[in-house]
């Protein structure tokens, strides 16, 4: 009998955080890879984001803080969706978290109780199933295609709710497809929401890197939505760990209670920051947008001239997820053999679920000239097969 409790053994690995650790052991033992499997941006943290860290620890702001967060930045939230949305929300619905992933606990410990649904598309970022089993509810996948610019088809999304459903589970852009749900998806999926008594779960960290229009918000179609949001992504802020979740009324104690007992608090000088970041890093954010758009343009096409099938533009994030069942069924074996063979590291796509196998992930959050670089190798070896 094992010690280990089968909550923690039910969770799936992160596969790609396993590509990482093997590249790593390759990189230290003399090989140049080419990182093209994870979303950690390549660019530096603006500097007025920097600046305001530092001056709030030189100001010795670096104690505990309220477990909803600053009041300065749950005001910059509520301004920055009035900026970018057009939505008028109360800051007192912004809980602020240790980056987007606790959000996600505080999102579904308010919310789930055991067997209760959640709809979410397939394939999907990993890391919402794993919450919901996590909590003792029940993830209901519904597929998105290549050929729909892996949006939800709403007449299937219809079909899965069921008496146990809580919420339905958006990401647009969408980590792994670069996908983007338009107005007239969300405001589908908001009627369905009113319509049967649910929820929209709206994970919007890639906002800000949209490349064609604006990104929507939840927000606009519908009062029944709890939005995740951070600075991870557009800000490039991975390693600072600050994200957000506006909830609706009832929620924010809930969820306050759990962030008390699981996290306390985010970092206060991280949040000075933060507040930087909404206020005053919107050009930073454009320039850094401007950039990935170059990289986007160049690896769709470059990716289609090996052979990988793009069936639709990602409009949105830093990923390319390409089908690749002609170099080989097994998503997971053929990501470890471009590794070992070709010095490529790339997600598989059976990662993010089963409708991902078949595909890989490509993020070009990384050089243009390392994608050059990683692209040139993928060709050489699907030449030499």
């Amino acid at each position: 009998m094992s010690d280990v409790s089968k909550r923690a053994e039910s969770i799936r690995p992160f596969i790609v955080m396993d590509v990482v650790a093997r590249a790593r052991e390759l990189e230290a033992s003399g090989r140049d890879i080419v990182h093209l499997e994870i979303g950690d941006p390549d660019l530096t943290t603006p500097e007025v984001i920097v600046k305001a860290a530092e001056a709030a620890m030189d100001a010795g702001e670096t104690g505990y803080t309220p477990s909803l967060g600053l009041p300065d930045l749950r005001d910059a939230v509520a301004y920055r969706a009035r900026d970018d949305y057009g939505v008028d929300i109360d800051p007192g619905s912004v809980i602020v978290t240790q980056g987007t992933s606790p959000a996600m606990l505080l999102l579904f410990g308010s919310l789930l109780d055991p067997g209760d649904e959640v709809i979410m598309p397939d394939p999907c970022y990993p890391a919402y199933p794993n919450y919901v089993n996590f909590l003792g509810g029940a993830p209901v996948p519904v597929r998105v295609r290549a050929e729909d610019g892996f949006r939800y088809r709403i007449d299937e999304v219809e079909r899965a709710i069921t008496p146990r459903t809580k919420a339905i589970m958006c990401n647009s852009p969408s980590n792994p497809t670069g996908g983007v749900l338009g107005p007239d998806d969300l405001a589908h999926l908001a009627r369905l929401a009113e319509e049967r008594g649910i929820w929209l779960a709206s994970d919007e960290i890639y906002h800000g890197l949209q490349f064609e229009g604006r990104a929507h918000s939840a927000l606009e179609f519908t009062d029944r939505a709890f939005v995740l949001n951070g600075f991870s992504k557009a800000y490039a802020m991975t390693g600072w760990r600050l994200g957000y979740m506006i909830a609706p009324p009832q929620f924010v104690r809930p969820a306050e209670k759990i962030q008390q007992n699981f996290f306390l608090c985010a970092s206060n000088f991280v949040q000075v920051a933060g507040t930087a970041a909404l206020l005053r890093a919107q050009d930073d954010v454009a320039r850094m947008r401007e950039v990935y758009d170059e990289r986007r343009r160049y690896l769709v096409p470059a990716l289609r001239s090996i052979g990988l099938t793009v069936a639709t533009e990602p409009l949105g994030a830093f990923y390319v997820f390409a089908g690749a069942t002609h170099w080989g069924a097994d998503s997971v074996h053929l990501a470890s053999r471009l590794l070992e063979e070709a010095g490529v590291a790339v997600a598989p796509g059976r990662d993010f679920g089963p409708g991902g196998e078949g595909f890989l992930r490509f993020s070009y959050a990384t050089s243009l000239e390392r994608l050059h670089e990683g692209v040139a190798r993928l060709a050489e070896w699907a030449g030499a097969r």
